[in-house]
């Protein structure tokens, strides 16, 4: 497999989500306010957390004893099966959308889209550490594929929730639509974890 199409549909599996930065996104786009910044500041946060992970666990890879790097990939696996039960519990999750349009000033829209991004410690958990994680044995220009591959998604998939929200909010607000996205990630994240345990028990 490719790994930029790896990282592209792992990127994806994390951050299709419901949760507040994504439903701020959907707001802003169906109030059309400074939609474009909005979506800017989640992807270019997501591509500069993404590449702090996967070249942290990079300069740090030759201080590993094999012992750290099977700690390491105990934790990534424990990650994702607490990641797949989250996803089994919240399979019928539904939202609802602030769609009263309030003006608000360029800063404090730039100050809130921060905030949803960086106070967020899943942000982190997703990003810095799960990718960066996973990626630490690939070789230095299949980690640089990887990391673009889950940049892409997040491009597209904060773009595409900016601006096309209107469209996107009547599908979103339905159980059946979460419950089939779900269900792809739940399978998607549940291979990744069994590819884990193979490298464990390997």
């Amino acid at each position: 497999m490719s790994f930029f199409i790896l990282g592209f549909f792992t990127g994806l599996s994390l951050i299709l989500a419901i949760g507040a930065q994504n439903i701020f996104v959907i707001e802003q786009g169906l109030k059309k306010q400074f939609v474009f910044i909005v979506c800017a500041i989640c992807a270019f946060s997501d591509f500069l957390l993404i590449f702090l992970g996967i070249f942290l666990f990079h300069y740090f890879e030759s201080f590993f004893s094999p012992f750290a790097e099977l700690i390491l990939n105990i934790l990534l696996l424990l990650f994702l099966i607490h990641f797949v039960w989250k996803k089994i519990k919240s399979i019928n999750t539904n939202f609802e959308i602030n769609q009263k349009n309030q003006t608000a000033s360029l800063v404090s829209i730039i100050i809130k889209t921060l905030g949803f991004t960086y106070l967020n410690a899943h942000v982190y958990s997703d990003t810095v550490f799960f990718l960066g994680n996973f990626s630490k044995s690939f070789l230095i220009n299949q980690k640089l594929s990887f990391g673009f591959g889950a940049t892409f998604s997040s491009i597209i998939f904060f773009f595409t929730l900016g601006f096309l929200s209107k469209f996107l909010s009547n599908y979103l607000k339905s159980n059946k639509v979460w419950r089939i996205i779900n269900i792809l990630i739940i399978l998607f994240m549940s291979a990744l974890s069994i590819y884990v345990l193979i490298n464990i028990l390997g």
